[in-house]
């Protein structure tokens, strides 16, 4: 079923003037629903919402069936290891289920977002985010809630009022909107292909999480800023042989969370290609305060107060700093505990692919 809503809003830069509510299930019918007068005032701006009700995704292994015949993959080819040999990275199977998937293994469907809080696209007015005088685009997962409205980001029985994550848990009657998530990736030198890396996440979260893109006249470059929160109660890896007969001990991560922040409106992630056609990413390190922009003491009253601000909004703002966190991890029979890294303030990362 196909479900539409409708709103408007007005950006300085430009205005797209609808919001479409996308629900997909495996049935093939479409009609329009309205949405109430409460359900529309949650909602402001413009642009496209997307929203997938009773969801469920899996494709195929590169095995090959009864009669010799391979699924489709998603396949990266082209590369040649060092002594010539061709490289291609084959992701085996993928899928994205309800709750209690049992590793993919009973795939149940899962709402993705919801009409009050939908994945969106919209083009922004960068003067309401700090870029000034651009327009920005924006890919956004739901976004976080008030704690008083919101549930627990981790647990997979919160009820309202525990978190500030807008993505509710399964029920015995509802199907939740967390879905379990897994990929089965296989790295091939030459003919061998002797195992799979598996990669499961339970009950995951990316409230939060947003993608914004504009460009920067004075570098000719796209300029991005990137948010990530991952929130899940079980993340697993494991390798095991191509054929699945043995796996290696499986590692577990309790209660992970991830808040991971790259580039921000002070210091941009920097998107760009080299002549030899190699990808670079890179966040300028911050500048240096000019001689006299800061007092002695440090404060606000015997410094420019525009470049106090601008170092005061920067190194204590904690959107522009990563944190994660894992409850307990575990490789097989072995427990080393909880980790915490908190805290991250990324001053400078350049990063460069090469030809292999």
């Amino acid at each position: 079923m196909a479900s539409v809503s409708r709103y408007s809003g007005q950006f300085a830069k430009q205005a797209l003037g609808a919001l479409f509510g996308l629900c997909f299930a495996g049935a093939g019918f479409a009609e329009l629903e309205g949405l109430s007068e409460n359900e529309m005032s949650e909602i402001d701006g413009a642009g496209i919402g997307v929203v997938l009700e009773n969801f469920k995704f899996s494709h195929g292994t590169d095995q090959p069936d009864a009669n010799g015949d391979r699924a489709r993959v998603f396949r990266i080819a082209g590369i040649k290891s060092t002594d010539g040999r061709d490289v291609d990275i084959t992701v085996n199977r993928f899928y994205v289920s309800g709750a209690n998937s049992n590793y993919g293994e009973n795939l149940t469907p899962v709402n993705i977002g919801r009409l009050i809080n939908p994945w969106r696209i919209d083009v922004l007015d960068g003067n309401n985010i700090g870029i000034a005088e651009k327009a920005v685009l924006e890919i956004a997962a739901p976004a976080m809630v008030a704690a008083a409205e919101g549930f627990d980001c981790l647990s997979s029985s919160a009820v309202a009022g525990t978190g500030t994550c807008s993505s509710r848990p399964a029920t015995a009657d509802f199907v939740g909107e967390r879905p379990d998530i897994g990929m089965q990736v296989n790295v091939g030198i030459g003919a061998d292909r002797t195992g799979n890396v598996n990669i499961h996440a339970k009950s995951s979260v990316v409230d939060g999480s947003y993608l914004r893109l504009w460009g920067d006249e004075a570098r000719k470059q796209m300029v991005a800023q990137f948010k990530l929160n991952f929130y899940s109660p079980e993340l697993a890896i494991d390798v095991c042989a191509q054929d699945g007969t043995a796996c290696g001990s499986r590692i577990y991560m309790s209660d992970v969370v991830m808040e991971l922040a790259l580039g921000n409106q002070l210091q941009p992630l920097f998107l760009d290609v080299d002549g030899g056609g190699n990808f670079v990413i890179d966040i300028a390190s911050i500048r240096k305060p000019l001689a006299g922009e800061i007092g002695a003491n440090g404060l606000r009253a015997s410094s420019n107060p525009e470049a106090w601000d601008f170092y005061n909004a920067y190194y204590t703002d904690p959107e522009y700093r990563s944190n994660l966190s894992i409850g307990n991890f575990s490789v097989g029979n072995r427990d080393f505990g909880s980790a915490r890294i908190q805290g991250v303030l990324i001053q400078h990362l350049n990063i460069r692919t090469k030809d292999l």
